[in-house]
């Protein structure tokens, strides 16, 4: 059933994204506000955490207006702008799949730390990093091409949302007319 209402999301948003009387601002907010929601519903009701909520809630703001400057910017070619739409989810999977590396999560003895290693997992959540302790002291990497592809992810990401956050500090009505693009042109 998940992979069909996967399939039926990815649907959606490609119909969203080649439907030319809806404005790019109203894109970007329908196809970033769902994910960003499930993720501040799972810190609430799963982890407990009603405090970092708004923290996200936060760096969402900041990024969507500098998505939506980036996607306002008159110089840069279109795909520039959307290679953001690959790296930042692209970045997220990397990110989830270092920090859940040693499957803490999991029965005692069953991570592979305990299991294949003789070690126990240790996981952090920034910088992402995953990785076994021994009881000597020493240590054993897990996930390292998952961190490589999530620093690479990360590092465009930042530089095409500054530079979509630059745009926007510098010309404020790009965001505006974001929004307003598919109004002008469907009256």
């Amino acid at each position: 059933m998940i992979p069909l209402l996967a399939l039926i999301a990815c649907a959606l948003a490609v119909y969203l994204l080649a439907y030319p009387r809806t404005a790019s601002g109203i894109k970007v907010v329908l196809l970033t506000a769902p994910p960003v929601a499930g993720v501040m519903w799972l810190l609430v009701e799963v982890y407990k955490r009603p405090f970092t909520a708004p923290a996200v809630a936060a760096v969402f703001a900041v990024v969507l207006i500098a998505l939506l400057g980036l996607v306002g910017h008159p110089r840069l070619p279109i795909w520039t702008k959307m290679i953001v739409f690959g790296t930042v989810p692209a970045a997220a999977l990397a990110w989830l799949l270092v920090v859940t590396a040693d499957d803490t999560l999991k029965d005692p003895g069953e991570d592979p730390c305990s299991m294949y290693y003789g070690g126990v997992g240790v996981s952090k959540v920034f910088p992402p990093q995953a990785y076994c302790r021994y009881g000597d002291g020493s240590s054993h990497d897990l996930a390292t091409g998952s961190q490589f592809v999530f620093w690479v992810c990360f590092a465009i990401s930042v530089a095409l949302l500054s530079m979509g956050l630059w745009q926007a500090v510098r010309d404020p009505r790009t965001l505006v007319r974001q929004f307003r693009a598919g109004m002008t042109q469907s009256t």
